[in-house]
């Protein structure tokens, strides 16, 4: 099935399945070694604000001709009703609607975690573009054409060469960035060395991140 899927693909069936049989075996340790931590945090978000302790969101997910959306998992780092007029709007590093917990959880990125059970699932990768609402990819689409291209038959990912990078998209220069490296990523998927180098650099550049609290 593997080698079929590629065959319409500029990814190497070598490549998608090692990078799948990665993805599960990080997702499933991972996940078994935070397992304790998650009640702690879940504790840590319902004494400071009110409201759920998951977040979910409808996203975009690997571009097909027939496109493709999944739900995300999230532990919440906002606010209750963060959208209250309904507009989608990008979180910023200053946004006022991120808690106390939650800017501690965003820069240790452990409010991402639950991604892992998505990444078990099938509906994202370790190592890939980040995978925005959809709301919000029709709306940069206007002004950014091929910003939703960025994820043609690459799932999206948990961390990444953007992601490792830059911190959240205040201006248009920072999408255009995002844009640039997430494309980027996408090439290096076309030769197994390449993708191999590039996804151990990602991994190193994200554990440095996490540690030094740069998320």
């Amino acid at each position: 099935m593997q080698r079929n899927a590629a065959r319409n693909s500029y990814i190497p069936w070598t490549v998608l399945t090692c990078k799948r049989i990665f993805d599960i075996a990080f997702a499933f340790t991972a996940l078994i070694l935070l397992l304790p931590l998650f009640p702690l945090i879940a504790v840590l978000i319902k004494m400071t604000s009110k409201g759920p302790v998951l977040y979910s969101q409808v996203r975009t997910g690997r571009q097909t001709q027939q496109g493709r959306v999944f739900i995300i998992y999230k532990f919440r780092s906002m606010v209750q009703d963060a959208e209250k007029n309904g507009q989608a709007m990008l979180a910023s590093n200053n946004d006022v609607r991120i808690t106390q917990v939650g800017r501690w959880l965003r820069k240790t990125r452990l409010d991402e975690t639950p991604q892992l059970w998505n990444i078990l699932k099938g509906d994202m990768s370790l190592i890939g573009p980040r995978p925005e609402r959809p709301v919000l990819v029709d709306k940069i689409e206007q002004q950014h054409p091929f910003f939703a291209e960025r994820t043609y038959q690459v799932l999206p990912g948990l961390t990444g060469l953007a992601q490792t990078q830059q911190s959240y998209l205040d201006s248009v220069e920072d999408i255009e960035q995002k844009l640039a490296l997430d494309h980027g990523y996408c090439l290096s998927l076309s030769r197994f060395s390449t993708w191999l180098k590039t996804d151990c650099q990602i991994v190193l550049a994200t554990v440095v991140t996490v540690l030094k609290c740069n998320g």
